[in-house]
Parts: structure tokens; C-alpha cells; sequence
């Protein structure tokens, strides 16, 4: 899954988070721009975590817009320490970090490089370039080998050709032909 998202509202990156923790195989997530805030969430259900080595993602306390009296902002304070409560599970579950510096590196809006994230446990390794892990042998391209590929595939149909027809066809012998091909084969 690749992942390159600012973030968004909490709860459905919660669903998404629950649906990919309950996926019975193996999930790579790969960061290649941005997990922030509630991208990074996501992230954590990621059986390897997999960051760009020019991205980011960026861990912050959750945000809400309330209005009304003094009890009502209390709801809203108690809400929003819940909610980071259930964000900090997800990072727990993951990184291995405590609880307590979990939340300091969200109190503080932490922006984490791929090797900052790798070292917190918020990811697991940084992307590789596959054309530099690549097995495949570059494309090349020599006159001589493909002149030499040529007359070798020449030869062969010639032998296969002159095995089968009739005596009296007339054809020249496969020697005879190697030698005339010879004239024209590069050195």
C-alpha cells in the first residue's frame, strides 16, 4: 500500500487502520511523500513499513474544533486525550516505545526523516532503488554478437533445412555454406 497523505480525520484513518490490522497476509507500506497526523496511523498497521529516502512523516496530539460553554470544552479536553490515547496504541503496537515517549514526540509535532523513523520504530526500512538491486543485465548492443547470433541462426536453419530436402534439390553442403559465411563474419 503506498502511502503519500497529509492526514485527515482520525476516525476513519482508525477504520482503515482496523481493516488492514485484520487482513490475514502480509502488508508493505510504502511511504513515498508524506504519512502525517492521521496518514502515519495508518501507517502502523503496515507489516513493513517502507519510507522514500526523501520522505517524511510527522506525528502530532489530535485536533478539534469546539464551541460552547465551560463543560462543553471540558468534553471536548476529555475527547481529545481519548482520542490520543487510542492514537498512541496504534504507535505502542508498532514502535515498541513507551507510552509516555510516545505522547512527548506527539506533544512536541514531531517531523521524522525515513532514518529518524527508522530509528523510532516507526518504520522499518528505506525504500531501495530496485533498478540498482535489479538482477537484469542492462540492454547492450554489439554489432559483432549480433552479426555473429545472426550467421549462427543461418547456419542452423541451413543444416536443418538441407538434412531434409531431396538429393537432387541442388542445394549446396553445409560446409560449403560455413565457408562462404565465414568470408563475411566479422573478426
Amino acid at each position: 500500500m503506498w502511502i503519500n497523505s497529509p492526514g485527515g480525520d482520525c476516525i476513519a484513518a482508525s477504520r482503515i487502520y482496523a481493516m488492514l490490522m485484520e487482513y490475514p497476509g502480509h502488508i508493505t507500506v510504502k511511504i513515498d511523500g508524506i504519512a502525517a497526523s492521521a496518514a502515519s496511523v495508518i501507517a502502523m498497521a503496515g507489516t513493513s513499513v517502507l519510507m522514500a529516502p526523501t520522505a517524511l512523516m510527522m506525528i502530532h496530539n489530535p485536533m478539534t474544533l469546539a464551541y460552547g460553554n465551560h463543560a462543553d470544552m471540558q468534553k471536548a479536553i476529555g475527547m481529545l486525550d481519548e482520542v490520543k490515547q487510542s492514537i498512541v496504541n496504534a504507535y505502542e503496537i508498532k514502535t515498541n516505545l513507551t507510552r509516555a515517549k510516545i505522547s512527548h514526540l506527539m506533544d512536541n509535532e514531531t517531523w521524522m526523516n525515513a532514518k529518524k523513523a527508522i530509528e523510532l520504530g516507526f518504520a522499518d526500512a528505506i525504500l531501495e532503488d530496485a533498478k540498482k538491486t535489479s538482477n537484469e543485465v542492462p540492454y547492450s548492443f554489439s554489432t559483432k554478437n549480433s552479426q555473429l547470433s545472426l550467421l549462427n541462426k543461418i547456419t542452423d536453419t541451413y543444416a536443418h533445412i538441407a538434412d531434409q530436402a531431396p538429393p537432387e534439390a541442388g542445394t549446396i553442403g553445409l560446409c560449403e555454406l560455413e565457408k562462404r559465411l565465414n568470408l563475411i563474419k566479422p573478426q
